[in-house]
Protein backbone atom coordinates (compact mmCIF):
# COMPACT_ATOMS: atom_id res chain seq x y z
CA UNK A 1 0.00 0.00 0.00
CA UNK A 2 2.87 2.18 0.85
CA UNK A 3 3.76 2.31 -2.50
CA UNK A 4 0.85 2.97 -4.41
CA UNK A 5 0.85 6.33 -3.05
CA UNK A 6 3.27 9.54 -3.19
CA UNK A 7 4.45 9.98 0.42
CA UNK A 8 6.39 13.18 2.07
CA UNK A 9 7.71 11.85 5.52
CA UNK A 10 8.95 15.73 7.26
CA UNK A 11 11.26 16.77 10.53
CA UNK A 12 12.34 19.91 11.74
CA UNK A 13 16.39 19.66 13.35
CA UNK A 14 17.89 21.94 15.68
CA UNK A 15 20.86 19.88 17.14
CA UNK A 16 19.70 16.73 16.34
CA UNK A 17 23.12 15.26 14.54
CA UNK A 18 23.40 12.54 17.38
CA UNK A 19 19.91 11.68 16.28
CA UNK A 20 19.14 12.25 12.50
CA UNK A 21 21.37 9.56 11.14
CA UNK A 22 19.45 6.71 12.95
CA UNK A 23 16.42 8.42 12.11
CA UNK A 24 17.08 8.29 8.40
CA UNK A 25 18.48 5.26 8.09
CA UNK A 26 15.37 3.66 9.92
CA UNK A 27 12.89 5.42 7.77
CA UNK A 28 14.22 4.26 4.48
CA UNK A 29 15.10 0.75 5.59
CA UNK A 30 11.33 0.73 6.42
CA UNK A 31 10.09 2.63 3.54
CA UNK A 32 12.89 3.49 0.80
CA UNK A 33 10.43 4.39 -1.57
CA UNK A 34 8.83 7.71 0.20
CA UNK A 35 10.56 11.14 0.30
CA UNK A 36 12.46 12.84 3.28
CA UNK A 37 12.04 17.06 3.62
CA UNK A 38 13.84 18.43 6.70
CA UNK A 39 14.38 21.78 7.29
CA UNK A 40 17.15 22.43 10.24
CA UNK A 41 17.23 25.64 11.44
CA UNK A 42 21.10 26.57 11.47
CA UNK A 43 21.91 23.91 14.01
CA UNK A 44 25.05 25.01 15.77
CA UNK A 45 26.09 20.95 16.21
CA UNK A 46 26.48 20.59 12.49
CA UNK A 47 22.78 18.80 11.95
CA UNK A 48 22.84 19.52 8.50
CA UNK A 49 26.23 18.43 7.15
CA UNK A 50 25.59 15.12 8.97
CA UNK A 51 22.26 15.33 6.83
CA UNK A 52 24.04 16.24 3.73
CA UNK A 53 26.09 13.34 3.88
CA UNK A 54 23.23 10.73 4.14
CA UNK A 55 22.34 12.88 1.04
CA UNK A 56 24.90 10.95 -1.23
CA UNK A 57 23.68 7.49 -0.17
CA UNK A 58 19.64 8.60 0.43
CA UNK A 59 18.65 10.30 -3.28
CA UNK A 60 15.19 11.42 -1.78
CA UNK A 61 16.09 13.89 1.09
CA UNK A 62 15.44 17.33 0.75
CA UNK A 63 17.50 19.63 3.33
CA UNK A 64 16.07 23.24 3.96
CA UNK A 65 18.94 25.01 5.86
CA UNK A 66 17.82 28.17 7.17
CA UNK A 67 19.71 30.91 8.66
CA UNK A 68 18.54 30.89 12.31
CA UNK A 69 16.28 29.42 14.62
CA UNK A 70 12.78 30.63 13.14
CA UNK A 71 10.26 27.74 15.03
CA UNK A 72 8.21 24.74 14.58
CA UNK A 73 5.46 26.59 13.14
CA UNK A 74 7.37 28.09 9.96
CA UNK A 75 8.92 24.74 9.31
CA UNK A 76 5.78 22.77 9.18
CA UNK A 77 4.94 24.94 7.30
CA UNK A 78 7.38 25.14 4.79
CA UNK A 79 6.09 21.26 4.74
CA UNK A 80 2.63 21.29 4.04
CA UNK A 81 3.43 23.87 1.15
CA UNK A 82 6.04 21.92 -0.68
CA UNK A 83 4.14 18.71 -0.27
CA UNK A 84 1.47 21.20 -1.83
CA UNK A 85 3.44 21.80 -4.67
CA UNK A 86 5.03 18.45 -5.35
CA UNK A 87 1.77 16.96 -6.01
CA UNK A 88 2.04 14.18 -2.82
CA UNK A 89 -0.96 12.05 -1.09
CA UNK A 90 0.00 11.77 1.82
CA UNK A 91 2.36 14.48 4.35
CA UNK A 92 3.37 12.68 7.98
CA UNK A 93 5.28 14.75 10.08
CA UNK A 94 7.28 13.73 12.91
CA UNK A 95 9.99 14.44 15.57
CA UNK A 96 13.57 14.01 14.61
CA UNK A 97 14.92 13.09 18.40
CA UNK A 98 13.81 9.53 17.75
CA UNK A 99 11.01 9.60 20.79
CA UNK A 100 8.59 9.00 17.27
CA UNK A 101 9.46 5.57 16.38
CA UNK A 102 9.44 5.13 12.11
CA UNK A 103 7.46 1.81 12.07
CA UNK A 104 4.71 3.08 13.01
CA UNK A 105 4.56 5.33 9.70
CA UNK A 106 2.44 2.23 8.04
CA UNK A 107 0.05 2.34 10.31
CA UNK A 108 -0.33 6.00 9.06
CA UNK A 109 -0.79 5.54 5.82
CA UNK A 110 -2.95 2.75 6.38
CA UNK A 111 -5.44 5.05 7.96
CA UNK A 112 -5.06 7.97 5.84
CA UNK A 113 -6.18 6.18 3.02
CA UNK A 114 -9.94 6.36 4.44
CA UNK A 115 -9.31 9.81 6.93
CA UNK A 116 -8.33 12.89 5.89
CA UNK A 117 -6.31 14.23 9.59
CA UNK A 118 -4.37 11.12 11.47
CA UNK A 119 -2.93 12.04 14.91
CA UNK A 120 -0.56 9.80 16.74
CA UNK A 121 -1.73 9.64 20.34
CA UNK A 122 -0.26 8.34 23.69
CA UNK A 123 -3.51 8.74 25.07
CA UNK A 124 -6.10 6.33 23.59
CA UNK A 125 -5.87 2.23 24.47
CA UNK A 126 -2.60 0.80 23.06
CA UNK A 127 -0.46 3.80 23.02
CA UNK A 128 2.22 4.66 25.49
CA UNK A 129 4.16 7.61 26.74
CA UNK A 130 7.69 6.61 28.22
CA UNK A 131 8.35 9.83 29.50
CA UNK A 132 9.12 10.62 33.39
CA UNK A 133 8.27 12.66 36.36
CA UNK A 134 7.37 16.71 35.48
CA UNK A 135 7.59 16.29 31.90
CA UNK A 136 5.01 13.41 31.92
CA UNK A 137 2.73 14.88 34.20
CA UNK A 138 2.87 18.02 32.04
CA UNK A 139 2.18 16.03 28.78
CA UNK A 140 -0.85 13.96 30.22
CA UNK A 141 -2.61 16.77 32.21
CA UNK A 142 -2.21 19.31 30.11
CA UNK A 143 -3.40 17.31 27.13
CA UNK A 144 -6.60 16.19 29.41
CA UNK A 145 -7.15 20.08 29.96
CA UNK A 146 -7.02 21.14 27.00
CA UNK A 147 -9.96 18.48 25.85
CA UNK A 148 -11.96 19.41 28.33
CA UNK A 149 -12.04 23.30 27.83
CA UNK A 150 -12.21 22.85 24.02
CA UNK A 151 -14.59 20.47 24.42
CA UNK A 152 -12.94 18.52 21.37
CA UNK A 153 -13.25 14.51 21.44
CA UNK A 154 -9.47 14.17 20.42
CA UNK A 155 -7.12 12.62 23.50
CA UNK A 156 -3.91 14.37 21.93
CA UNK A 157 -3.11 17.52 20.92
CA UNK A 158 0.54 18.34 21.22
CA UNK A 159 2.27 15.66 19.09
CA UNK A 160 3.90 16.49 16.04
CA UNK A 161 3.45 12.87 14.77
CA UNK A 162 0.87 13.41 12.50
CA UNK A 163 -0.71 12.35 8.89
CA UNK A 164 -2.24 14.71 6.26
CA UNK A 165 -4.44 13.41 3.34
CA UNK A 166 -3.89 16.38 1.30
CA UNK A 167 -6.46 15.14 -1.30
CA UNK A 168 -8.88 14.95 1.47
CA UNK A 169 -8.21 18.64 3.33
CA UNK A 170 -9.79 20.76 1.13
CA UNK A 171 -10.82 23.00 3.60
CA UNK A 172 -8.02 23.20 5.63
CA UNK A 173 -4.45 24.33 4.77
CA UNK A 174 -1.56 24.82 7.68
CA UNK A 175 -1.15 28.68 6.70
CA UNK A 176 -4.67 29.14 8.64
CA UNK A 177 -2.56 28.08 12.24
CA UNK A 178 -1.63 31.22 13.63
CA UNK A 179 0.03 30.23 16.14
CA UNK A 180 3.92 29.98 17.55
CA UNK A 181 5.71 27.51 19.03
CA UNK A 182 4.12 24.26 20.90
CA UNK A 183 0.76 25.83 20.64
CA UNK A 184 0.81 25.61 16.93
CA UNK A 185 0.32 21.99 17.13
CA UNK A 186 -2.63 22.80 19.66
CA UNK A 187 -4.33 25.44 17.41
CA UNK A 188 -3.61 22.67 14.33
CA UNK A 189 -6.31 20.75 16.05
CA UNK A 190 -8.49 23.23 16.92
CA UNK A 191 -8.69 24.70 13.31
CA UNK A 192 -9.31 21.31 11.69
CA UNK A 193 -12.04 20.46 14.28
CA UNK A 194 -13.51 23.64 13.68
CA UNK A 195 -14.32 22.47 10.50
CA UNK A 196 -15.63 19.37 11.02
CA UNK A 197 -13.23 17.54 9.89
CA UNK A 198 -12.49 13.74 11.48
CA UNK A 199 -9.95 13.44 13.78
CA UNK A 200 -8.10 9.44 13.50
CA UNK A 201 -6.57 8.86 16.56
CA UNK A 202 -3.93 6.15 16.40
CA UNK A 203 -1.96 4.22 19.35
CA UNK A 204 1.89 5.33 18.84
CA UNK A 205 4.43 4.63 21.54
CA UNK A 206 6.81 8.23 22.35
CA UNK A 207 10.06 7.37 23.82
CA UNK A 208 12.15 9.73 26.02
CA UNK A 209 14.90 10.88 23.70
CA UNK A 210 18.24 9.01 23.98
CA UNK A 211 20.30 11.48 23.06
CA UNK A 212 20.39 15.83 23.25
CA UNK A 213 17.80 17.60 25.51
CA UNK A 214 14.21 18.35 25.55
CA UNK A 215 13.73 21.88 23.76
CA UNK A 216 10.16 22.78 25.68
CA UNK A 217 11.00 25.78 27.85
CA UNK A 218 8.80 27.12 30.52
CA UNK A 219 7.95 30.04 29.03
CA UNK A 220 6.17 27.61 26.22
CA UNK A 221 3.97 25.93 28.75
CA UNK A 222 2.91 29.30 30.34
CA UNK A 223 2.10 30.50 26.42
CA UNK A 224 0.57 27.56 25.24
CA UNK A 225 -1.92 27.95 28.67
CA UNK A 226 -2.81 31.37 27.49
CA UNK A 227 -3.49 30.53 24.30
CA UNK A 228 -5.60 27.51 25.28
CA UNK A 229 -7.30 29.89 26.77
CA UNK A 230 -8.02 32.61 24.22
CA UNK A 231 -9.13 29.85 21.86
CA UNK A 232 -11.63 28.43 24.53
CA UNK A 233 -13.41 32.01 23.98
CA UNK A 234 -13.13 31.89 20.57
CA UNK A 235 -15.45 28.90 20.92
Amino acid sequence: MINEKKILVFTATYNEKENIKILINSIFKNYPNVDMLIVDDNSPDNTAEEINLLKKEYKNITLVKRASKLGLDTAHKIAYNYALDNNYDYLITMDADLSHDPKEIENFVKNLEHNPFVIGSRYIDGGKCLMKGRRLLISKYGNILIRLILGINCNEFTTSYRGFNLKDLESFNLNIVKASGYSFFMKTIFEISKRDIIIKEIPITFKDRSFGYSKLPRVEILRTLLNLFILFFKK
